[in-house]
């Protein structure tokens, strides 16, 4: 499916400031559909490479989004859709003489009657058109509005003409959170003095969270936010958002937290020809939500932990076998001491980077460049290894990358080894990964001597071979094959699957 992008790279030569523009646009109109309990559709025209004399303006819908508030008046999609002639005639009057338009008589969708509107847009700083917004009311549950949506309908036309002037949306401040509240979680409007003139119940509701035992409308918002705030600096801060609004400025949205309630907060200016008329502040009780991140904070921060704690225990088991390998005389014994050695310090590779992990998940290609460069150091002095790794591992969960490290870790010592057991030539060990059909297809290749002619895996009795076969065929619940390649060495291969697993 073509996105908003692709229509307007197809259709049109708009520049990418005018394309931003309609990408902050299509990331804020929810809460003019929400204000006017319409649809809202984006048109642009349609630019033909030769065009013919007197041919007439088409347009493209590029972009839909209904109403949360309100019965949508289109049942279908309608993105993708031209229209020309006098289907188009609203969007042309206001593509071409730049205004609202509102005249006309409701027309009909199949059972549905509508109204239209058509309103066009312009940048900040722009004065030509760029686009034009179809506002599509459903006029089918047509009433007597209340209070409250008349409040709606009054902010959704001051909001309209600013699309048309270029002042809605504004930029966004960098590093500002992509939230907002919506309209039904609460909104204020306010008049160009700072008093309140209407409050949602929802709102009311939020600012009692915050402290105000009395009712918002004919305060001063700024000054009861300033003191309702248990920081005196953040108090000062969230009133001064919102007289930058009065000001027709756009300040970031922000929580502010009172008595244990946090609301977030998004103060918009109200500039319908460029005239402040006031601020729309939308506001959204957080309380609970926040309550339950910082939960999670606190439950990764201990995970993590405990991943660091585990990785130093490790490293504390590989000293004291290390310590033990050096004062055994045997050296049988003492290679089953190292190379237990090396199998711990695999397992704690994988915790070290899950304890600097946000989430329960790893970026596998610093595991296995780790594991291959252990896997060097107990090549033949005489015999010169290279291991490399092919491809991406990507990111796997903690399940998998703690088993499948230390299968990597086996079979890399395994073709280390046994491939080159120093014959004076230089040798290569190549890891690769890809995913098809969601599971993982792991080969580590050598070029060494190769595998026997009776080699039977299931029937091989040294340890590493039974660790990486009960590792892969267990708790990886996938497989393990060995082969002989056609060109001289040995390839094993491991697949395992990436489906939710229990």
């Amino acid at each position: 499916m073509s996105t908003l992008r692709d229509f307007l790279e197809e259709h049109t030569t708009l520049g990418q400031m005018e394309v931003d523009h309609l990408f902050r646009l299509a990331g804020d109109w929810q809460l003019i559909a929400d204000l006017s309990f319409a649809d809202l559709l984006l048109w642009v025209a349609v630019e033909r490479p030769e065009p013919q004399p007197g041919s007439k303006l088409e347009f493209i819908c590029v972009a839909q989004v209904r109403p949360t508030t309100a019965p949508t008046a289109y049942q279908d999609d309608s993105v993708g859709r031209v229209i020309s002639g006098p289907e188009a005639a609203h969007l042309a009057i206001a593509h071409s003489q730049g205004r609202i338009w509102r005249e006309g008589d409701p027309v009909w969708y199949g059972d549905t009657p509508a109204r239209h509107e058509a309103i066009p847009v312009r940048r900040r700083d722009g004065v030509d058109v760029i686009a034009v917004v179809g506002r599509d009311t459903n006029l089918s549950t047509a009433r007597t509005p209340s209070q409250l949506e008349m409040n709606y309908l009054t902010t959704a036309d001051d909001l309209a003409q600013m699309v048309a002037d270029g002042t809605f949306p504004a930029p966004r401040h960098p590093g500002e959170t992509t939230s907002a509240p919506r309209v039904g979680d609460g909104l204020i409007r306010v008049d160009a003095s700072g008093k309140v003139s209407y409050a949602s119940p929802n709102a009311q509701s939020a600012y009692r969270r915050l402290g105000l035992a009395a009712h918002l409308v004919g305060e001063d918002l700024a000054a009861v936010t300033r003191r309702l705030i248990d920081d005196p600096v953040e108090g000062e801060a969230a009133g001064d958002r919102i007289q930058a609004a009065l000001r027709g400025e756009a300040p970031p949205r922000k929580e502010v937290e009172a008595r244990g309630a946090i609301v977030l907060q998004r103060a918009l200016p109200l500039l319908p020809a460029g005239v402040p008329i006031g601020a729309l502040v939308l506001v959204r009780d957080t309380t609970e939500v926040r309550r339950r991140d910082r939960e999670l904070m606190t439950k990764d921060a201990t995970i993590r932990e405990i991943h660091h704690r585990v990785k130093n225990n490790l490293q504390t088991v590989a000293a004291l076998l290390r310590l033990q390998a050096r004062r055994v005389a045997t050296a049988d014994a003492r290679a089953a001491l190292e190379e237990s050695v090396r199998r711990v310090a695999s397992i704690a590779i994988v915790h070290e980077t899950l304890a600097m992990s946000v989430d329960e998940a790893v970026e596998f290609d610093t595991i296995v460049d780790r594991v291959a460069a252990a896997a060097v150091e107990v090549a033949a002095p005489e015999t010169k290894v290279h291991l490399r790794r092919a491809s991406s591992f990507g990111i796997l969960p903690a399940e998998v990358a703690t088993p499948l490290a230390m299968v990597l870790n086996e079979l890399l010592l395994n073709a280390v080894e046994h491939g080159f057991p120093g014959g004076g030539t230089d040798g290569e060990v190549v890891i690769s990964a890809h995913r098809f059909r969601r599971q993982l297809h792991v080969s580590v290749a050598d070029n060494g001597r190769g595998l026997p002619p009776s080699f039977d895996l299931d029937g091989a009795d040294r340890l590493g071979l039974q660790i990486v076969r009960t590792l892969a065929r267990g708790e990886l619940r996938g497989s393990i094959e060995m082969r002989s390649r056609a060109g001289g060495g040995t390839e094993a291969v491991v697949v395992v699957p990436l489906n939710a697993r229990r």
